[in-house]
């Protein structure tokens, strides 16, 4: 059984090291990497900016560390719409949904715990609609959790290979993203789930179309679900 959360287990096994040393290079890397990127060729431009986005679900995902780490990371928390309390919510709930989902089902399915806002997403595989129900009836019981949205498909265990691709897709779509220029990529949470990309965040809608026509045009994606909030 696999059951996950959008925080990183590295991040969860060396928070001191990741707060007080690897979110500050990154914030560092990011100006280098976007000041190489205006001074090479649209390819290369491309390279650097997934290089950056790599590290993204990292950032997205570390209210807690960013609240509580260097000075460098406070540009992080300034730019996401959410408040630090909003942050460190959202990780104990996707932490609390996935342990408590991990202890009802012992195997057989996949399931990624996703919140944002105290809005919660649920993907992944289960093997039946009863264990469907059973896991978004377990998440809507978190504390703070003011809505679910149970995208799981009753299907058997995806594959390392697929959740490999998933994976690239996601980052694919967080590059074009930031080279769009059209939207903050820290403004949109990204999912992909067998190849079916779902966006969260606190958006305007203009940045909603934008963000749906950039990922729903990136290779490798059949399906784009919206689950944003809307901000006009």
């Amino acid at each position: 059984m696999t059951v996950k959360t959008s925080f990183p287990a590295y991040a969860r096994d060396h928070r001191r090291p990741i707060g007080a040393v690897t979110l500050g290079f990154v914030q560092n890397s990011r100006a280098v990497l976007l000041l190489a990127a205006c001074r090479t060729p649209k390819s290369g431009r491309l390279l650097a900016i997934i290089a950056l986005l790599a590290t993204l679900p990292l950032i997205q995902s570390c209210g807690a560390l960013i609240a509580g780490g260097a000075a460098t990371t406070g540009v992080l928390v300034a730019q996401d719409r959410r408040t630090v309390g909003t942050f460190t919510e959202d990780e104990g709930i996707e932490l609390k949904a996935a342990s408590r989902i991990s202890e009802r089902f012992k195997d057989g399915v996949h399931v990624n715990v996703t919140s944002y806002n105290r809005m919660v997403l649920l993907s992944g595989e289960v093997p039946d609609a009863a264990a469907r129900t059973e896991a978004e009836r377990i998440t809507w019981a978190v504390e703070n959790v003011r809505g679910v949205h149970n995208e799981m498909a009753i299907a058997g265990v995806s594959s390392f290979t697929v959740r490999s691709n998933d994976a690239l897709i996601t980052t694919k779509v967080k590059a074009r993203f930031l080279d769009s220029q059209k939207l903050n990529p820290l403004h949109v949470k990204v999912v992909t789930e067998n190849s079916i990309v779902y966006l969260m965040g606190l958006v305007k809608k203009e940045e909603a179309n934008d963000a749906t026509e950039i990922a729903r045009t990136t290779s490798g994606v059949q399906k784009v679900v919206r689950v944003f909030e809307y901000l006009d």
